[in-house]
């Protein structure tokens, strides 16, 4: 029996993570800022997703990146660059359509109201921490996976808690440096290879993450 598509889950509710990340543990590179969200060097991470002629195996993790998500949580830090209280009508990176389309909950320190966005992407901003993020989130996908979108500190948080089912690593063949690093404090958990796929621009790993 042939694997489900890479990206596909299946119909179970889970708590996935799909992230990029540098050969040295990074995934996004030194001095982010509004003109560098990535930090320095950090857009090279993506290459393989946003190249002109991809090559086979890239463009089919592309496409499924986002199959069978229901909604997702992400820190403050990966929604943008505004430190301390809200400043303007920040609306994220990704312009009027982001391409959650879905509910999306921001861990902050900060309140503020939720912004709704085309497409079907709502921003959520949740200062009662992770447990509660994910509750809401869990509530609203369903049957449907609940995907971490970043950054590192997040990931490294749902990891530390215990609460990641499926890890998906997109591995660029370069080095950082220095940034933002994976798998700090996260404690001793086991990772299962389920799938693994490659092309000249990256390896794409997917885990089972054993507690």
């Amino acid at each position: 029996m042939s694997p489900a598509p890479f990206g596909s889950l299946g119909a179970m509710s889970k708590v996935t993570c799909q992230i990029a990340v540098s050969l040295d543990g990074y995934v996004a590179g030194p001095d982010q800022s509004r003109d560098e969200p990535l930090g320095l060097g950090g857009e090279r991470l993506h290459e393989w997703m946003f190249a002109s002629d991809p090559h086979p195996v890239d463009a089919e993790v592309t496409a499924h990146l986002l199959d069978n998500n229901g909604a997702y949580v992400m820190g403050r830090n990966m929604f943008g660059p505004i430190r301390g209280a809200w400043e303007g009508d920040w609306r994220g990176w990704w312009g009027d359509d982001p391409p959650y389309h879905k509910p999306v909950f921001v861990l902050t320190h900060h309140p503020r109201e939720s912004v709704k966005m085309a497409g079907g992407t709502t921003f959520h901003f949740i200062t009662e921490g992770l447990e509660v993020a994910l509750e809401r989130a869990r509530e609203v996908a369903g049957e449907r996976n609940v995907c971490i979108a970043g950054g590192a500190s997040t990931v490294n948080q749902v990891l530390a808690a215990g609460q990641l089912d499926e890890l998906q690593l997109h591995i660029a063949p370069i080095m950082l440096g220095a940034g933002e690093r994976l798998f700090v404090d996260v404690g001793d958990p086991t990772f299962d290879v389920i799938e693994a796929v490659t092309s000249p621009a990256a390896t794409h790993v997917r885990y089972r993450v054993v507690r």
